[in-house]
């Protein structure tokens, strides 16, 4: 970071502050301080300003202020602002043009993780690059993540979530991509928004900030976004498996990679699943837009990271294989999951344990129960968890089927923990997919 304490007061019309000293970081954690740090506190459960004293024991120079000045520290940097986010904010967007890299921004109802995980490595092989860590991509990661980027960065990959109307567009503003891709529309907080052109409607609002000469990159398969782009000056292009501007082929896929053809040229992924091309393609449509070589391109889609959690094939300590993806889940995220792993070519049983897909709203019940559609006889054992579970649960047991399927209430992961690996043997593949809230981490590290 490359912003002087002075530079960042004269942001807030604190000509008095005169202080030249470079911010080494910005940190709303106070455990995270160090040495020259700027603290931001936040409002969470507890007030950060409550944090500011031990934000200065662990080394900050500066800190936002927004309560009354006479109950500010003396013996550091004190900067009054009317609001602690949002000068957070503005302050993460006059760094963001101070340093002014190219900027690409990944939404959708799933796969942005793994497609800013994809954008980051093609764009890393010919650019200084950054991108969201973790999952810090709304209000408050979003800024946080431009706040860290290193002074030198020439292109930053943004994730951007969301789960009622209007977040995106704040984000967008903030952040003036120069190209934006929509990975898909889901169901994803079907509860804040409605239905599915609700959903589509609120993830079109990454265009708000987009560049009018940018590129927004969009599925070919969704027609709920074809009314909403029509007026959009920006550049377009779709993309799909079998339809779009720019399209794949499936060549060979097995549990370590998937390769494929793009105009007649192999590219390979260290992932699974036809879902994960799609995201591939945004990455190489993006990085293309950005000038990277198609070569450069093929080495970062080849040699991408995961982010932890997604798609992650794990060891179980009796030699299982397991397929962990239980960071988040909806209908379109599990079903597409499901149909991979019955694909799969394995050498014993396939086994799954699905927890509640959450914020669903009215029709969550239903949503579960059709996820029986991508169950079949591929599969050996079903173990279910968690109330909304229980119609999916329903669905299996009327079917005519070898199936073996369990139900477990949330009090009860114990029990289900027991029962999986009991059952689990060490030629079976297992995948756990499940809401975050659920829990499936636990079942996981037991497992290995």
């Amino acid at each position: 970071m490359n912003l002087t304490i002075k530079e960042i007061a004269a942001l807030f019309e604190q000509a008095e502050i005169r202080d030249e000293s470079l911010i080494s970081s910005v940190e709303f954690d106070s455990r995270k301080i160090t040495s020259g740090g700027l603290f931001v506190p936040l409002a969470g459960e507890r007030d950060g300003h409550d944090f500011v004293a031990a934000a200065k024991e662990n080394g900050a120079v500066a800190t936002f202020w927004s309560r009354d000045l006479k109950d500010a520290p003396s013996d550091m940097v004190v900067i009054l602002v009317a609001d602690v986010l949002a000068a957070l904010q503005t302050l993460a967007q006059y760094y963001l043009q101070k340093v002014n890299p190219k900027v690409a921004a990944i939404t959708g109802s799933n796969g942005k993780t793994t497609t800013k995980d994809m954008t980051a490595a093609v764009m890393a092989t010919q650019f200084n690059t950054y991108k969201t860590q973790g999952n810090y991509n709304n209000n408050i990661g979003m800024p946080y993540t431009i706040l860290h980027m290193p002074a030198d960065c020439e292109v930053l990959v943004l994730e951007m979530g969301m789960d009622h109307a209007g977040e995106l567009t704040e984000l967008s503003l903030l952040a003036q991509p120069d190209a934006a891709a929509i990975t898909i529309i889901g169901e994803a907080h079907i509860e804040n928004l409605g239905s599915r052109a609700g959903i589509a409607k609120a993830k079109m609002e990454i265009t708000a900030g987009l560049k009018r000469d940018g590129l927004l990159v969009i599925p070919a398969d969704e027609p709920l976004l074809t009314p909403l782009i029509a007026d959009l000056p920006q550049e377009i292009t779709t993309f799909g498996l079998d339809r779009g501007d720019l399209t794949a082929t499936i060549t060979k896929e097995d549990k370590a990679k998937t390769t494929f053809m793009i105009q007649k040229t192999e590219y390979t992924i260290p992932v699974i699943g036809g879902y994960n091309v799609k995201n591939a393609l945004i990455a190489y449509a993006l990085g293309k837009y950005f000038g990277v070589s198609l070569a450069n391109i093929k080495q970062g889609l080849a040699e991408f990271q995961l982010t932890k959690n997604r798609t992650e094939w794990l060891t179980a300590k009796n030699g299982a294989q397991i397929l962990s993806d239980v960071y988040n889940a909806n209908p379109t995220a599990m079903g597409l999951v499901l149909d991979t792993v019955a694909n799969l070519k394995t050498d014993g049983r396939k086994l799954a344990v699905l927890a509640d897909m959450l914020e669903l709203g009215p029709d969550s019940k239903k949503m579960h129960a059709k996820m029986a559609h991508h169950i079949d006889d591929r599969f050996s054992v079903i173990f279910l968890y968690g109330s909304e579970m229980k119609s999916l649960f329903n669905a299996l047991t009327q079917m005519d089927s070898h199936l073996m399927v369990y139900h477990f209430d949330k009090e009860n992961k114990a029990e289900l923990l027991k029962m999986v690996q009991a059952e689990l043997r060490p030629t079976d593949t297992i995948v756990l997919k499940g809401s975050n809230g659920m829990g499936l981490t636990e079942v996981v590290a037991a497992l290995i």
